[in-house]
């Protein structure tokens, strides 16, 4: 059955924008505090750590395995933020801090125990370093700016510079978001999460860029209009049940991993409150600042979106 109560939606986000913009600037401000204050759970791939690659002697989950070393036994090695996944049906990589050759040996007694007897001469242990960690560190950032700048220049080219910053800082609210969600939270950041950032960009431009492709659209079409903000609103709903629409079953598909894959756990909810705000970014955030950007209105005739110039 066909939701035409999305058809009917009429939403006016570019003309109430000062109220989103208070709410944003609230819930962004308290994610950057508790970014810089309660700080980042930073895995393995960023910290270093232990790399142990163990294979059971029959095919075993990672649920029974990650429940075997947050037992009381595995609590007095102090492992840290463990991280388990998958390889194959009776391999898992698990990831903890520096252990020596005593530590993995009782963390192997534990396995063997309480999961399954391990294959010895299949597993394999190794070191990473803090140095390649915070190499990792930089990398991920230098990765979510480049895709920034580039995501930037096509919009520049495409539509026009001002959509481009427009939606460059809708895409920097939903990373910090994001971030501040996973501060609260202190789930694991790791590789996984960076790919999840990387894939929030991508996804939530998508969005964006539909919405300034439909103000354009009507930029060229209601030239007798000056007031961006009703251009920019009619434009938000016109592509609204489409926005929804696709966000829903992205998030429906999303959910049913985190669900049942227990080894994309970080993955999975980054995306989970990454493409939320990227939905809301969209609607709420991009559209207005390109409408501030603008000035609000446009000289008669419309040629362009360029502010209307005072007279002399």
């Amino acid at each position: 059955m066909r939701m035409y109560w999305l058809d009917r939606l009429n939403i006016h986000p570019v003309k109430h924008r000062k109220i989103f913009y208070i709410v944003t600037a609230a819930y962004i401000t308290a994610a950057l505090i508790l970014v810089f204050t309660r700080g980042l759970n930073l895995g393995i791939d960023f910290t270093g750590g232990s790399l142990l690659t163990r294979t059971f002697t029959h095919p075993v989950s990672v649920a029974a395995v990650r429940a075997a070393l947050e037992s009381p036994e595995a609590a007095q090695l102090n492992l840290g933020a463990v991280s388990v996944q998958s390889s194959t049906r009776d391999t898992l990589i698990i990831r903890t801090r520096p252990l020596n050759n005593r530590d993995e040996a009782k963390v192997d007694q534990i396995l063997a125990s309480k999961v399954a007897p391990l294959v010895t001469e299949r597993s394999a242990s190794d070191m990473v370093g803090p140095v390649i960690g915070r190499q990792m560190v930089v990398q991920a950032i230098w990765q979510v700016a480049l895709a920034s700048l580039f995501i930037l220049i096509y919009i520049a080219l495409r539509f026009d510079f001002k959509f481009g910053v427009a939606g460059v800082l809708a895409l920097l609210h939903d990373v910090i978001f994001t971030l501040g969600v996973f501060a609260l939270t202190q789930e694991q950041v790791n590789m996984p999460f960076v790919a999840a950032m990387l894939t929030i960009v991508g996804y939530s431009i998508n969005d964006t860029v539909v919405i300034f492709d439909r103000i354009r659209e009507n930029l060229r079409i209601r030239k007798s209009v000056r007031d961006l903000a009703e251009i920019a609103d009619d434009s938000i709903n016109q592509a609204l049940a489409r926005s929804i629409n696709t966000v829903m079953t992205v998030l429906i598909t999303v959910l049913v991993l985190f669900i049942a894959a227990a080894s994309l756990r970080e993955f999975t909810l980054a995306l989970l409150f990454g493409i939320t705000s990227g939905a809301y970014s969209s609607i709420f955030i991009a559209s207005p600042l390109w409408v501030d950007f603008e000035g609000g209105t446009r000289a008669t005739g419309g040629k362009g979106a360029k502010p209307a110039k005072a007279k002399a």
